[in-house]
């Protein structure tokens, strides 16, 4: 077992009208605390997703686990080969190594905390996925930066059978 021991100078406050909004509805990602200013322990976004939107499609970490905490409604999270709904005040900590995804329940709305630990620089990731949706970039450029954000795209059957 490993520690991580985060070295950084002050506490980090991100007051919520000064978090970075990517997106709109039905996908809204607010930028909170990437991995620089955690000292590489963690990074941290807030989701908010409506009426059954997409999150993340399939994907897997290699070096960092991925905390789900619902801080309102009820999404869809995919772990390994299962797929759970969670509703408000659920946790779900998905580890590394394995394929996960996450969305709104069907016909419900989802406010999702969302942690990466320990942090990669991420906040780049987002704003690429925001110039995929406005096609200003295509949508293959993210297998380019796979291993630069750990994020890595998968198919799965039981994601695709529910959603």
């Amino acid at each position: 077992m490993s520690l991580i021991v985060p070295t950084f100078d002050s506490t980090v406050i991100v007051r919520e009208a000064e978090a970075e909004v990517v997106g709109r509805a039905p996908t809204t990602v607010r930028l909170l605390a990437d991995s620089s200013a955690t000292g590489g322990a963690l990074s941290t976004q807030r989701v908010t997703l409506t009426s059954g939107a997409d999150g993340a499609h399939p994907h897997w970490h290699a070096k960092s686990a991925e905390m789900f905490f619902v801080l309102d409604g009820r999404a869809e999270l995919l772990s390994g080969e299962e797929v759970v709904t969670a509703e408000r005040g659920d946790l779900v900590v998905v580890p590394p190594g394995v394929p996960h995804a996450f969305a709104a329940a069907p016909g419900a709305d989802a406010d999702l905390l969302v942690v990466i630990t320990p942090g990669v620089e991420r906040f780049e990731y987002f704003r690429h996925l925001r110039r995929v949706a406005l096609g200003e970039a295509a949508a293959e450029s993210l297998l380019d930066v796979q291993e630069l954000y750990d994020n890595h795209f998968l198919h799965s059957r039981a994601w695709d059978g529910r959603r």
